[in-house]
């Protein structure tokens, strides 16, 4: 890493500071925040009164940022809540992807076209593997957080309890790039409308979803839906680990698509979040390669 190249990532990380932006270390030439993660916090220092997320260490304050660059060649993050952004990410397509898959950027076109919109135009990057990142300003009063699939395939949200990686960091993909540099626009009310979160249901009642399934699959992933969508305070993680793995089953079994597993566990998850979307999306993520894992032919039964 040469010192042009540090230059260049404190120039990025207070370019951020100065839009009020807080800054969030990321280890150099990864996405990864720096620093510890919870399971290994100390409870000391900055801790001391408990784990500080890398969004409660995120900072404007230039003096620190130019010393902690000043030690490392950090990539740069932008903790997405606190900057009072909403940035929409159109991801590319993954070798897996079946052939025909729309990439996020087509998606999110023909969600405009469907909402009778055409693109905003706002503050907008290039990602490191060829995606693009939208900045919006959130609406006065508003406070989204994240979502993964919620407007469509291939695009996710980054709010409250979120980050993204900014301009200027470099990956082993690519370097972030600005495209289009103009100040990020307020968000559309037709895409906050789509954005808000979902009243969480009371105990007892039922969610809709949607499933090509029949039957008892369909019947299952239902039932495992409104059992995450109406988990009291404190159980929703164990709810919806439980709900991930029963679920895997009929993965492996074809009666379920994992694609719309994922989609339905993570919008019900959303409701009423006390954690961030990705933090949910990780769980069904584990809970449904455990299961599938479990209980593939010549594999270990759940």
């Amino acid at each position: 890493m040469t010192h042009d190249t540090r230059s260049a990532l404190l120039c990025a990380a207070l370019e951020a500071a100065q839009r009020a932006w807080p800054v969030i270390l990321l280890h150099p030439h990864d996405k990864r925040p720096a620093g510890h993660a919870e399971k290994y916090c100390p409870h000391t220092g900055r801790c001391v009164d408990g784990h500080k997320t890398p969004e409660q260490r995120a900072t404007t304050d230039t003096e620190l940022l130019t010393a902690a660059w000043a030690q490392r060649p950090y990539n740069v993050g932008i903790a997405t809540g606190p900057a009072g952004l909403l940035v929409v990410d159109l991801d590319t397509l993954k070798p897996e992807d079946p052939k025909g898959t729309p990439d996020g950027a087509t998606s999110f076109q023909a969600l405009c076209e469907r909402a009778g919109q055409t693109v905003p135009g706002t503050y907008r990057l290039r990602t490191a593997r060829g995606g693009e990142h939208l900045y919006f300003t959130q609406p006065p009063g508003a406070r989204l957080h994240n979502t993964a699939g919620r407007l469509a395939k291939k695009i996710d949200t980054r709010g409250w309890g979120g980050y993204v990686v900014a301009a200027g960091s470099v990956t082993a993909n690519g370097t972030y790039e600005i495209l289009d540099d103009r100040p990020p626009a307020v968000l559309p009310d037709w895409l906050h409308e789509l954005l808000k979160p979902r009243p969480r249901l009371p105990h007892g009642g039922t969610i809709a979803v949607t499933t090509q399934a029949s039957g008892y699959a369909a019947a299952a992933l239902r039932g495992e839906v409104t059992n995450v969508a109406t988990a009291a305070a404190g159980t929703r993680n164990a709810t919806l680990l439980r709900a991930a793995r029963a679920l895997g089953r009929l993965i492996t079994s074809g009666d379920l698509d994992r694609s719309e597993v994922e989609e339905a566990l993570s919008r019900a998850a959303s409701g009423n979040a006390t954690q961030s979307q990705r933090y949910y999306d990780d769980v069904i993520t584990r809970g449904l390669d455990w299961s599938i894992a479990h209980n593939t032919p010549g594999g270990r039964a759940a």
